[in-house]
């Protein structure tokens, strides 16, 4: 058992998270009680919601010393409320057998129930008594072969009526969507999915988190879904979904207009109505259903493909001249930075403008992490340090500076990191909300909504011995990126500084452009 001290309860409960991001195993986290509990609600929500294995030991004092001002005490029975999928109680003692027995037992059950599907967070809350501490000489005996017991967990095999019955509703079909959400890397999925956009039947819109951006799919969305112009031609009859959340807010709304049949595949039967149309939950992997599927779609009028194909190309080929056009800033800096970014890097985005900025730049061949289980800024760098406690190889953080701030106790801790990548935005602002209609409309936009700081991560670096380069020009940034990536002993940083409004502004000129290079077409 290797065990990590993290002095940040905070920052130790997303570091956990990203741990067992990667090693689809849980991962065990300890606190003493009172607030240390509370300081994992963040990171055990988003476990929760992105279906990540954690198990939560939190220390307690007896039920009859809660609410009796004795120190360290709150109510932490069940604190975490619907944010697990189970919270126990351990026994206060272990003087007769049974409570050895029901301890043996809650600690089996929560390891299997933080695994089994949908996966997360599990607490067990664990009421000691004085003294804390053991005596000079004093043992602590325990069983070398405690009482276990193994969970199968169940198959969800598709029967042949279940089949028959898709099948039935697959035929005349001739606009099929196929929107994955939110996913770890998956090769063997990746390639059916390649498949079926090879029969040119099934149109694949796959946003960055979804790891699903293989041959053929659409990737550059952003840019054109949900303007009126392109509706009709764009409408499915049948939508397909598996995975998690989207980021793409556009191809939200756009599907919730749709209201065309819905299948969502999930193994666990779960009703998910993100786009308000739900007709059928598939309860079963998505592997076996996408591979069914290839061998019974009909080959049809391949129209609505090409249209697909038709945006996706346009997009691809201004996109990029577009962006070596505009004034140096966050938009185009970072897709130097990608460009440039090793294809064996795992690449951990932070939420707001970073994860969106990445979407709007197509196709990734990285696999990409980000916490969109709950969507907040707080504890993303903190996350891509956990998956570099455990990852061999690169990990990349892209991340702005309000979530880079708010998170600086990712790194305060006594372990090495020499195979994380920082990439720092630092508009001093906050400038995603120059960029959502709402705040962007309000008087009160610099003083309420932006965040004016005028911090660098310059101090951050020298205090833990990171590398660290400030960026403000495209010169300078080539010349950095030249080294960046090579192999060091300690983390390496690369802030890029520019301003708020002036990434607004290149933001919204590229949009346009784009918008009328398309009409014109």
């Amino acid at each position: 058992m290797e065990v990590r001290t993290i002095s940040d309860e905070r920052s130790a409960a997303f570091i956990a998270l990203g741990m067992a991001q990667q090693l689809k195993q849980p991962v065990v986290l300890v606190c003493t009680s009172g607030s240390a509990a509370l300081n994992y609600y963040p990171a055990i929500a988003e476990a929760f919601f992105q279906q990540i294995p954690l198990l939560v030991l939190t220390a307690d004092r007896p039920p009859e010393w809660v609410d009796q001002w004795d120190g360290q005490t709150i109510f932490q029975e069940e604190v975490y409320g619907k944010q697990v999928k189970k919270s126990f109680r351990f026994p206060d003692s272990f003087a007769h057998p049974d409570q050895v027995w029901g301890a043996n037992r809650i600690v089996n059950e929560a390891i299997h129930l933080s695994r089994q599907f949908p996966a997360g967070p599990v607490h067990i809350n664990i009421p000691l008594r004085e003294p804390f501490y053991p005596e000079v000489g004093e043992v602590f005996e325990f069983s070398k072969h405690p009482r276990t017991f193994q969970v199968e967990f169940p198959n969800y095999p598709l029967s042949a009526e279940s089949l028959a019955t898709l099948k039935q509703e697959l035929q005349g079909k001739r606009r099929i969507l196929l929107v994955p959400g939110q996913q770890t890397s998956d090769p063997d999925l990746l390639q059916v999915v390649e498949a079926l956009t090879r029969t040119n039947q099934v149109v694949v819109v796959a946003d960055s988190i979804s790891n699903m951006q293989g041959d053929g799919s659409i990737t550059l969305h952003d840019h054109w879904i949900g303007k009126e112009a392109f509706q009709d031609e764009l409408r499915p009859d049948l939508l397909i979904t598996f995975g998690k959340s989207i980021i793409s807010k556009s191809l939200k709304l756009f599907l919730r207009k749709q209201q065309v049949g819905h299948w969502h595949i999930q193994p666990d039967g779960q009703a998910k109505d993100t786009f308000q149309s739900l007709s059928r939950v598939v309860a079963c992997e998505p592997l076996p259903v996408l591979r069914w599927m290839l061998g019974e779609i009909p080959t049809q009028d391949s129209s609505y493909f090409q249209s697909w194909q038709k945006m996706e190309s346009r997009v691809s080929d201004a996109l990029p001249k577009l962006l070596r056009e505009v004034e140096f800033g966050e938009y185009g800096a970072l897709a130097t930075v990608l460009d440039r970014t090793p294809s064996s890097s795992l690449i951990h985005v932070a939420n707001s403008m970073a994860v969106r900025y990445l979407n709007f730049m197509g196709r990734r061949t990285q696999e990409i992490c980000c916490n969109r289980g709950t969507s907040g800024i707080d504890g993303s760098s903190s996350t891509a340090v956990g998956a570099a406690f455990v990852r061999k190889g690169l990990v990349t953080l892209i991340t702005g500076d309000m979530a880079f701030f708010y998170d600086r106790n990712a790194f305060w801790h006594n372990y090495p990191l020499s195979n994380l990548r920082i990439i720092l935005l630092n508009n001093h602002a906050g400038g995603i909300f120059r960029l959502i209609e709402g705040p962007s409309k309000q008087p009160e936009l610099e003083e309420f909504f932006e965040t004016q700081q005028a911090l660098t991560a310059a101090h951050l670096a020298a205090e833990y011995g990171f590398g660290y380069d400030l960026v403000k020009n495209a010169q300078d940034l080539d010349q950095t990126l030249a080294t960046f990536f090579e192999e060091s002993a300690a983390p390496k940083i690369l802030e890029i500084e520019s301003g708020s409004t002036e990434n607004e502004a290149v933001l919204k000129d590229v949009k346009e452009k784009i918008i009328l290079a398309l009409a014109r077409s």
